[in-house]
């Protein structure tokens, strides 16, 4: 289903869940609009699924393991071979879609594409990513050995900023080591996520071995408790994420939760001027500042102070419009509640005391009068203690605040509890490692403003930005959907009685 079949003068169509295979009409009692964020044009309706619904979706899921888990690797990675040539040859038309519902501009959509496509391509891999270990002659004719085995049906919760990267970091390295799969995409714009399931479908992946059920929070609920989901992965919130945290694991169940942040850019005065101003605005506004690895916080260190009307002068250049129109670069963002919200924030901003040195609240777009614009937002002279500092404003919405010293910087940073990503701009090799090593957040950038890693590594965001011990993608991904069995064996040549051993000892 794309965006264009839900056309001004035609009948809104349903979005439909995937159990076993099949594409099936909800029986939900709710459902809610999917809106373009631009136009408020409704482009389809979503059930929000009940329960039943999605107990029948992880029946599926666990009668397919039966078949699945035994599947030869080969046949496996070969399917994600054909599911990443085919994301690349429909990039244009998914794109399309996630621009209509989410309101990233076209450049951007692809690039979320993009980017979960490379952990598809690194699951290709898995031949290599899930083997274990073997030590021979361990004792007196005793080999011991592991096998990385798939844990049975996993589910994913994902988030509306990244309709296509997220759910793509989930439910591609979940089945490729053997698993089964629930899919909940964000209600909001879950139409770029099907489009995705379906490529995936068509490259071979069988009946309920990836299973998408919509809804909202019975939905997520009901993946917590139910007692054939063996694992969950979140990514989202910090209030959703903390419970979805508490109530999988309370029900015997592993879980990762990628969740808030307040992502801090230390800009050292030796810094390179103009490619790290470009780099804090495109880190700050892409997105419309949707992005929970999104550099909110600029940390002014000495003379880099003086670069705020500069930083300021090169925000004002950039154009604000629909995600669709060539040029834009920073489309609506995703609601009129997440509008309001952001509204809201620069509103008590100001209150508090912070300087406005560029306002984008009343942002016009020719053509759209509807749409959820805000413009490139800048504050000056703000505190710690500010709400603007303290919340994640998921908007684009950049606050600078000002220290003398690397370590007043480095101690700024590490006393917020969040710790999704962070950066420094500098062209010291000593300052650089000095804050690589004192800082304490899990994704660290040197002058790279987000440091979001590629697949082969894992996302290792910490502190209040994380709940679980292995993040997505990478290595650690593949250990959070194996468990681990340890096997140790001895064969017996023909040889005389030993008597028996009572001790522990392998001897």
């Amino acid at each position: 289903m794309t965006a264009a079949s839900a056309s001004a003068g035609k009948a809104v169509p349903t979005v439909k869940h995937l159990i076993n295979g099949a594409w099936v009409e909800s029986r939900a009692s709710e459902w809610r609009d999917i809106v373009n964020p631009a136009t408020q044009a409704v482009l389809a309706r979503v059930p929000l699924a009940n329960a039943d619904e999605v107990g029948a979706a992880v029946a599926a899921a666990q009668a397919a393991f039966a078949t699945w888990k035994t599947t030869p690797i080969g046949a496996r990675y070969r399917i994600m071979l054909k599911f990443q040539a085919l994301i690349r040859a429909n990039i244009g038309r998914i794109a399309a879609t996630l621009s209509a519902e989410q309101g990233k501009t076209l450049p951007d959509a692809e690039g979320d594409i993009i980017r979960g496509l490379e952990v598809v391509e690194h699951a290709c891999s898995i031949g290599t990513l899930q083997l274990g270990e073997f030590a021979e002659n361990v004792a007196g004719g005793v080999d011991t050995y592991t096998l990385r085995q798939p844990i049975g049906v996993c589910a994913g919760i994902t988030p509306f900023n990244f309709p296509a990267m997220i759910p793509l970091w989930m439910f591609p390295m979940a089945i490729v080591c053997g698993n089964t799969f629930v899919l909940k995409p964000s209600e909001q714009d879950p139409l770029s996520t099907v489009e995705l399931v379906e490529l995936a479908l068509e490259a071979g992946v069988p009946p309920g071995v990836l299973n998408v059920i919509h809804g909202g929070r019975e939905a997520v609920d009901a993946l917590c408790v139910h007692p054939d989901v063996k694992a969950i992965s979140f990514v989202g919130s910090t209030a959703v994420g903390t419970h979805v945290y508490r109530l999988a694991s309370e029900h015997g169940k592993r879980v990762q939760s990628m969740m808030g942040a307040k992502n801090h850019a230390v800009v050292m005065p030796d810094a390179n001027r103009t490619q790290t101003i470009n780099a804090l605005l495109g880190a700050a506004f892409g997105a419309a500042g949707q992005r929970c690895m999104a550099t909110s916080v600029a940390v002014l260190v000495g003379k880099s102070r003086e670069w705020l009307p500069a930083m300021v002068e090169k925000a004002k250049t950039l154009k604000v419009g629909s995600g669709q129109t060539p040029g834009v670069d920073v489309g609506p963002v995703v609601s009129r509640a997440a509008k309001a919200r952001v509204l809201s924030l620069i509103e008590a901003g100001e209150k508090q005391g912070a300087e406005l040195l560029l306002d984008g609240r009343d942002v016009k777009v020719d053509g759209f009068p509807d749409g959820n614009f805000i413009g490139p937002t800048v504050f000056a002279k703000v505190r710690t203690d500010m709400s603007i500092y303290t919340d994640e404003i998921f908007g684009p919405v950049l606050v600078t605040l000002e220290v003398d010293t690397l370590d007043e910087a480095i101690a700024l940073v590490n006393a917020n509890p969040f710790g999704n990503g962070t950066g420094i701009f500098t062209q010291s090799g000593a300052v650089a490692r000095k804050f690589q090593s004192e800082i304490d957040v899990g994704q660290v950038g040197i002058n790279i403003p987000i440091p979001v890693p590629v697949p082969y590594f894992s996302f290792t965001g910490s502190r209040g930005s994380k709940l679980g011990d292995l993040g997505p993608y990478g290595k650690q991904v593949v250990q959070f959907y194996t468990q681990t069995k340890t096997v140790t064996s001895r064969w017996f040549d023909d040889e005389p009685d030993t008597g028996v051993n009572t001790t522990i000892s392998l001897k």
